[in-house]
């Protein structure tokens, strides 16, 4: 696993926060899934040997909490909402407008690996249904034509790389 060597010191650091090394097992996940962009099978099996677990508790956790992904994205993640209030207001039919403007299906990687859709649970804005997270940035009141101007300025950002 090639790890930035401030990632390797970060994780050194991480640990001495915790009486009992398990504990560490969630920080260190982040740590990873922030330099590499996903948590591999390798990656799993680095974090048990390092705080000495079997590989098997560390899997648990990454298959268990939502925010850990197990496979590359693209380089802008879309979450929708799916939950009750965006479902009601359209949350399914914006997820439809984003995967048909990138060309892809949810949990994919687009065709040129601009964008991966996922569906999430409760992005905490009910009253402003339905939201989106693109990345970090959360956005209200996403009907299927504010999904299509949000979807062409990726692509226009996208170009001008």
């Amino acid at each position: 696993m090639n790890l930035k060597p401030a990632t390797l010191s970060r994780i050194d650091e991480l640990i001495t926060h915790y009486p009992v090394k398990r504990s560490a097992v969630l920080m260190l996940l982040h740590a990873i899934q922030e330099d590499v962009g996903f948590i591999s099978n390798e990656s799993i099996e680095w974090v048990a040997a390092k705080l000495e677990l079997q590989p098997i508790n560390v899997y648990e956790v990454v298959t268990f909490y939502p925010m850990f992904r197990q496979k590359p994205i693209g380089r802008r993640h879309i979450k929708v909402c799916r939950t009750l209030s965006c479902a009601l207001l359209g949350g399914y039919k914006t997820c439809a407008t984003f995967e048909k403007e990138f060309n892809t299906h949810r949990g994919e990687v687009s065709p040129d690996g601009e964008v991966t859709i996922e569906f999430v649970e409760c992005l905490a804005s009910c009253g402003t249904a339905p939201v989106v997270m693109i990345d970090d940035d959360l956005h209200e009141n996403v009907d299927c034509a504010k999904a299509k101007k949000l979807s062409e300025q990726i692509k226009a950002e996208a170009k001008q790389r």
